[in-house]
């Protein structure tokens, strides 16, 4: 799935070949797609005659601002967006087309067919579901060491769950977890409450430098991911634990870890982030 740095691309790729066209019309070709209004019909129907203001990203979430509407788009594992002159040929798996007035066609295509887009008069998407319970822009002013330890830092749950959770920290996935836990020095399963002052402030740093760090490259290409121009990201380059299974931390050269936590496949190093006394019995066991 398409994490804040993947994301953050295809928002600025959209920005450049769809804001400011005003669409013609608006073709559905897979109603579950569209999860407000109910009917894609309706969807269609209010799109029409509307130009694309600018885009911008809430999380994991893609938010078209229209003349008077927002449009909130979730790629989920595999969706696309690409634009194309209107008589292109269409691609399989391409399930919503909005036809502009210049000619060309934004087209969303998406093999799993998971991801999804709901339609708002401007400010109710704040109000409803899916952006409502939404928590931290980690690139944002927002993100302050104090708000982080705030949200976290008296819970019991293992570190990593809790990074996972939309509704403390937004757009933070598998990927740059592993990573900006292995930069923090921090053992995957170490519970919140446990984490000291230090490991707070080198976490805080981590989660933004990683971020920043994969956003300048264009994001993660681990299988399908490319942004609406095509190109795929170049940050799994720069990976120094996740997908490295057994080979030696760049850090200390000692094998990457591969284990579970909180039912994800979970990459660390044993030496860089070791796991405090306290809870090394209750470790999971790494996968073979």
């Amino acid at each position: 799935m398409p994490e804040l740095p993947e994301v953050e691309t295809v928002t600025r790729t959209l920005n450049i070949i769809a804001a400011g066209k005003t669409i013609q019309s608006v073709k559905v070709s897979l109603p579950r797609i569209i999860q407000k209004p109910s009917e894609p019909e309706v969807f269609a129907a209010a799109l029409t005659g509307h130009t694309i203001e600018k885009v911008e990203r809430r999380g994991k979430f893609i938010r078209f601002v229209l003349d008077g509407l927002v449009m909130v788009s979730h790629l989920r594992m595999e969706g696309r967006y690409g634009l194309f002159a209107a008589d292109d040929p269409v691609e399989k798996h391409t399930h919503v087309r909005f036809r502009f007035t210049d000619g060309t066609e934004l087209r969303y295509k998406d093999v799993r067919q998971f991801g999804t887009m709901h339609l708002f008069e401007s400010g109710e998407e704040f109000r409803q579901p899916p952006l409502v319970k939404l928590g931290l822009e980690p690139l944002e002013d927002e993100f302050t060491l104090e708000a982080l330890r705030s949200r976290l830092a008296s819970r019991t749950s293992k570190i990593k769950p809790l990074l996972l959770n939309q509704e403390y920290i937004v757009g933070l996935g598998n990927i740059y977890v592993d990573e900006a836990l292995h930069s923090a020095g921090i053992h995957p399963e170490t519970t919140a409450d446990r984490l000291k002052p230090e490991q707070w402030r080198k976490l805080h740093l981590s989660i933004r430098a990683t971020l920043e760090r994969a956003v300048e490259a264009g994001g993660s290409s681990i299988k399908s991911y490319v942004n609406g121009q095509g190109d795929p990201g170049s940050f799994q380059h720069q990976l120094l634990v996740y997908g490295r299974k057994n080979e030696p931390c760049p850090s200390c050269g000692d094998p990457i870890i591969k284990t579970v936590v909180g039912g994800r496949g979970t990459h660390y190093c044993g030496a860089c982030q070791p796991l405090p006394k306290a809870r090394r019995s209750a470790a999971s066991a790494p996968l073979r």
